[in-house]
């Protein structure tokens, strides 16, 4: 066996143990969560605001938490979008100098890596220094909106350039100006990848604990403004799972499978609506 055909059957072998890695640990999880989470729902769960401080009543559901996640994560992916797709077309070559935009998608890397508890910090310093203490929907909705920015930003960045340069040239000999082909020809190649950038922001927004673990505070009740605290369902497993009592954990797990269910369902519509958009891509 010569050296070449060695290193082939190594790395097979590698790239076989990464696959069952992957696989291994993404069924494991699910059904860790689905056989504890599953047993502990119930109609009640689903439809009752929670009870006791820290949700820990004996009664009671998480419906205020499912609430509260859906006000937090819609907004920001809303605000996120709006300054993202701005920025991912602005770091085009046709308005901005190659080495500045790549200067900024290194910034938005560095913003990407950054652990999600930085984002909840400094929202906290903010809301200590306008003298807002105890938590809010809003300061969470600015936390997230930070957080997803760079990951909607990058993916779509990434699907802009590989719009065809021919298409832009095409549109620009047809008398259509920079701001006309970014919006309406290039918008429109890119939307495959916007879409995914976008689902991909929400999935890592209704998911996230750490950047609203300072910011939100804890709630029962549904927030009626957006300067009230609320609940969200990552806080509420994190509060829940840290308990002794085991029927609180099981509770934890239930809240556990909702989210869970809801970040394949965020999968699942991501893949559908890119296939359905790639239709009108022109390769």
């Amino acid at each position: 066996m010569n050296r070449r055909t060695l290193e082939e059957k190594i790395f097979i072998v590698l790239m076989l143990a990464s696959v069952f890695i992957v696989m291994g640990s993404l069924i494991l999880i699910v059904a860790v969560i689905t056989l504890n989470g599953v047993p502990s729902l119930s109609l009640e769960i689903l439809t009752q605001t929670s009870e006791g401080g820290f949700y820990l009543g004996p009664g009671g559901g998480f419906l205020n938490a499912i609430i509260g996640s859906l006000l937090l994560a819609l907004p920001a992916t809303g605000l996120a979008f709006l300054f993202s797709i701005a920025i991912a077309l602005y770091l085009q070559k046709d308005f901005l100098h190659p080495s500045f935009a790549n200067f900024i998608r290194l910034c938005l890397d560095i913003l990407w890596g950054v652990p999600s508890i930085v984002y909840g910090v400094f929202c906290l310093t903010i809301m200590i220094a306008v003298g807002m203490i105890g938590g809010s929907l809003l300061f969470g909705i600015i936390a997230l909106t930070l957080l997803e920015i760079p990951i909607i930003t990058r993916s779509i960045d990434e699907s802009i350039k590989m719009v065809p340069t021919g298409l832009k040239e095409s549109a620009y000999s047809l008398g259509s100006t920079k701001f006309e082909t970014a919006v309406k020809v290039v918008r429109r190649q890119a939307m495959p990848g916007i879409i995914a950038g976008v689902l991909l922001g929400f999935g890592r927004g209704i998911g996230d604990a750490a950047s609203i673990l300072l910011t939100v505070g804890d709630s029962n009740y549904f927030p009626s403004s957006i300067t009230d605290q609320t609940a969200a369902l990552p806080t509420m497993i994190l509060n829940l799972v840290s308990m002794p009592d085991q029927v609180v954990q099981n509770k934890a797990y239930a809240v556990a499978f909702i989210l869970l269910v809801i970040v394949l369902l965020i999968s699942i519509i991501t893949r559908y609506l890119t296939k359905k958009s790639s239709k009108h891509i022109i390769k």
